[in-house]
């Protein structure tokens, strides 16, 4: 636990130089650095292609498969009655209205909105030949939308939705939109299963077939969940402290196998390794007070901040996080502020890559 971590937003804050943002992934997902946070201020300079020589034989590394929908639609506003003037919009589909897991055929979906004072209650899009209405504005800022009948939204996103790469990755000239774009498929783990999440789950976007052969062959327990990324992740923190900072729930599904895996673990005293800020926020969400995490679904907002009292997860693999980000507050809570800081100074210092594309980082509870 690190309760003498600070809870002043501005405390999570870094310098990063612009040319250290991975605009591209590494040219073979391997091949990324790691940066391997050791016991106190150990630090070792590795690639991923190290990482199935970091675990041992029973520890049990948990997988996220969510795979990243074409939620990004651009489209146009139709001139409505009250006078608002067509244009082009664009829309992110966070999930349908009704209920937490991807459903292509729902009607009625929250979105992000893009410009938010073109898209006010009743505006009307156009899509292709599909047409939905914005039918209404919820206190937090996301859209309603519903779709007219008969449109095939499952349809429609394949044909014309993108998958959302991040805004700081930018557009690769002369390529129009991310359609097109190359990198889309990078965003993709090799493990993603079951559609539902708007961003990838990025720490494990390094694995490959041959790594993941790698692990199985040292005895490592590979165990699946499903954790749908949200927007929500990704916000950046309001207000001037951590406290003041509200998470949006996401989705999540545990399997049996997995479950049991976990309890298996803990019974003898074996290690579970999360890939990913979004596996550590499943397990330790849908942990009861005894650690014990059992199968089935459910959702999750917790916060991870510094004082946490962690229950299930020893190890961590992640990405190096945007500054002022909840991302980085639960990694500064699980590894600790300082040795945080230290690793992040470092990365810089060494040229390490940041954020979806970049490079990783392997730590263990501090």
């Amino acid at each position: 636990m690190n309760d003498d971590a600070p809870r002043d937003v501005a405390a999570y804050d870094y310098a990063l130089p612009d040319e250290l943002i991975a605009h591209e992934p590494a040219e073979r997902r391997e091949a990324a650095r790691l940066l391997v946070v050791g016991p106190g201020d150990a630090l070792a300079h590795r690639t991923f292609a190290d990482f199935p020589s970091l675990l041992r034989a029973g520890d049990v590394l948990v997988l996220n498969e969510t795979r990243v929908v074409r939620a990004r639609l651009r489209g146009v506003r139709e001139p409505g009655r009250d006078g608002g003037a067509d244009g082009a919009i664009e829309l992110l589909l966070l999930r349908p209205r009704a209920h937490a897991a991807f459903d292509p055929s729902a009607r009625e979906w929250l979105a992000l909105v893009r410009p938010g004072r073109r898209l006010r209650t009743g505006a009307r899009m156009r899509f292709g030949d599909a047409g939905a209405t914005v039918a209404e504005i919820l206190p937090d800022g996301p859209r309603v939308v519903r779709f007219d009948d008969g449109v095939d939204v499952g349809a429609l996103l394949e044909s014309h939705g993108e998958v959302p790469l991040p805004p700081y990755v930018g557009l690769r000239p002369p390529e129009r939109d991310e359609r097109d774009d190359p990198r889309a498929a990078r965003y993709q783990t090799v493990f993603a299963r079951v559609p539902g999440s708007v961003a990838a789950p990025t720490a494990s976007l390094h694995f490959t077939t041959a790594i993941l052969d790698a692990l199985r062959a040292r005895g490592v327990i590979l165990a699946p969940l499903v954790l749908d990324v949200g927007i929500g992740t990704f916000r950046p923190m309001s207000g001037t402290t951590i406290d003041e900072h509200v998470m949006h729930a996401e989705r999540y599904a545990i399997p049996a196998e997995t479950a049991d895996a976990l309890a298996a673990a803990r019974r003898d005293g074996r290690r579970v390794i999360a890939a990913g800020t979004t596996v550590l926020r499943a397990l330790e969400g849908a942990a009861l007070a005894d650690g014990t995490v059992h199968a089935g679904e459910g959702e999750t907002d917790l916060f991870v901040t510094p004082g946490f009292r962690f229950r299930v997860v020893d190890a961590l693999l992640t990405n190096f996080h945007l500054p002022r980000s909840t991302l980085l507050v639960l990694v500064s809570a699980f590894a600790g502020y300082g040795r945080v800081r230290d690793a992040y100074r470092a990365a810089t210092e060494e040229r390490y890559r940041f954020f979806s594309f970049g490079d990783a980082m392997f730590v263990e509870r501090s």
